[in-house]
């Protein structure tokens, strides 16, 4: 199978379910509000070895947010409830509560479980803290130096899907990294999906597991190396290709996985020199959703 001349693998992505809560950031300001999301989801691009998962999901209008500001909704993801409770209200006390202007709704619907974050900082109030409603929903209002910080009690948590993937194979390393750029400036459009690496790019994939030392849970994936394709003996790089990105995503269900991973996929054969598109996966190891790249299309 070929999209715009570039051969889509027959492989599939193996995803894992991971808890996901989705919060909306906002402040006086376009560039308050996506500094404190960018805070907010910093260091966290894989749970191999980062505390959760996270990214900025999308830009939400001033039309469209509770308090009538400009915000961000924003992705956290982990393993278990009491781990993502606990970074929720790190990440939200640390990255949020102390930038300027800002205030946290929920902006997770559906919700399966509820996350108290909000509700324990209120105690950062020291008692002068209140209950008050903005836009239909009753926050706590925790007095700050420049003002109050508004915070929903409640967040929603759910169980959704992490690890979504797709390999760009191109034939050099500089039209891989168009392509990827192009790929996650689509997948931002897809509600409920963040890719949580660096820009949203994988630059240094990796398989489960190690070859030489036993103490590693996770190691290089040689055989997607640029650099050892005349090396390893099992490489899975054509000759014609010598750059490669992967890109990683996570949403709140696996038809968002599977949305972000067609759209992103779609705007990279858009880019001169891509030649192949390919997928992680590790024989039933990681996780138990396969989604197979040619079905999506």
């Amino acid at each position: 199978m070929q999209l715009n001349g570039v051969d889509i693998k027959d492989t599939y992505a193996e995803a894992f379910g991971i808890k996901v809560s989705r919060l909306l950031v906002t402040a006086a300001t376009k560039k308050l509000a996506l500094v404190a999301a960018t805070e907010a989801t910093g260091y966290g691009t894989s749970v191999i070895g980062c505390p959760a998962e996270a990214g900025i999901d999308g830009y939400v209008s001033p039309l469209e947010t509770p308090d009538g500001r400009p915000g961000y909704t924003i992705m956290i993801c982990n393993s278990g409830k009491k781990k993502l409770d606990h970074e929720l209200l790190e990440r939200i006390g640390m990255g949020i509560l102390t930038a300027p202007t800002t205030a946290v709704f929920n902006a997770l619907e559906d919700t399966e479980e509820v996350l108290k974050a909000g509700f324990k900082l209120k105690f950062f109030g020291d008692g002068y803290e209140k209950e008050v409603e903005v836009g239909g929903r009753t926050v706590q209002s925790i007095p700050i130096m420049s003002g109050d910080f508004l915070v929903e009690s409640d967040f929603g948590m759910k169980d959704g899907v992490a690890g979504g993937n797709f390999f760009i194979l191109a034939d050099s390393q500089m039209n891989a990294l168009v392509a990827a750029e192009a790929a996650v400036d689509a997948i931002y459009e897809v509600p409920g999906t963040i890719t949580p690496f660096p820009g949203g790019i994988v630059a240094s994939g990796s398989k489960v597991g190690c070859n030489e030392y036993n103490f590693l849970n996770a190691s290089t994936n040689e055989k997607m190396c640029v650099s050892l394709k005349e090396e390893v003996v099992e490489s899975e790089i054509r000759e014609d290709v010598n750059g490669i990105y992967e890109i990683v995503i996570d949403g709140i269900d696996e038809e968002s996985v599977r949305e972000a991973m067609k759209q992103g996929i779609k705007a990279a054969c858009t880019i001169p020199g891509v030649k192949e598109i390919s997928a992680g996966n590790y024989g039933g190891n990681l996780g138990a959703y396969k989604i197979n790249l040619r079905d999506l299309f």
